[in-house]
């Protein structure tokens, strides 16, 4: 039972992070007049932060990270995905 929960979390953050890579493509190819598709479906958490993600609205990420070498992989992994992430620009009204 915690198997297949952890494989669903994790499969729900690829998506998301699969997500953020496609809107980060999809602004970049916008000024060329190309259009691409945003895999919002593929997982609930996707799907319940398309508004916050691409849509109409103002989005703020926290980062959780450590100063221990043990977790030196998990930090780094984390801060490029922020960094990804905080490219993503919104045009709230």
């Amino acid at each position: 039972e915690h198997f297949n929960e952890a494989v669903h979390i994790n499969q729900s953050l690829t998506t998301l992070g699969r997500v953020i890579s496609t809107l980060v493509e999809a602004q970049k190819r916008r000024n060329q007049g190309v259009t691409s598709h945003v895999p919002y479906r593929d997982s609930r958490l996707t799907f319940l932060l398309q508004d916050s993600l691409g849509g109409n609205a103002k989005t703020m990420i926290i980062a959780n990270v450590s100063p221990s070498n043990v977790c030196a992989a998990e930090t780094s992994s984390t801060l490029l995905f922020v960094a990804s992430a905080k490219s993503i620009r919104n045009k709230a009204t």
